[in-house]
């Protein structure tokens, strides 16, 4: 079965950094895009970044453009989210999401359990 653990979620003030952690398991880690999703508080489901594990190309919303870094430790099939210069905007819960496809873009067809994430003013 496809598993995906996010952790490292948190309570952070504004300014501050945080590191997500997404594990992954039940599938070939190597075929696949991983990305994260985040939901605030009364607002839908959105796309915050994503990278195709083969082919190491990445996406990021507009948001997080510049403050976020995606990246993939293929010996551990682990997925990462450095969150820099973090806002309380980005308050949210952040979801760990697999695309079989192996590009960004596609859709998501997993997702997992998410992590909380809040950013104090």
């Amino acid at each position: 079965d496809v598993q995906l653990q996010a952790s490292g979620g948190g309570l952070v003030q504004a300014g501050g950094s945080l590191r997500l952690s997404c594990a992954a398991s039940g599938f070939t880690f190597d075929d696949y895009a991983i990305g994260w999703l985040r939901q605030a508080p009364g607002k839908e489901r959105e796309g915050v970044s994503c990278i195709s594990i083969d082919e190491g190309n990445t996406y990021y919303a507009d948001s997080v453009e510049g403050r976020f870094t995606i990246s993939s430790d293929n010996a551990k099939n682990t997925v990462y989210l450095q969150m820099n210069s973090l806002e309380p905007e980005d308050t949210a819960v952040y979801y760990c999401a697999a695309e079989t496809a192996g590009v960004c873009g596609m859709g998501y067809d997993y997702v997992g359990q998410g992590t909380l994430v809040t950013v104090s003013s």
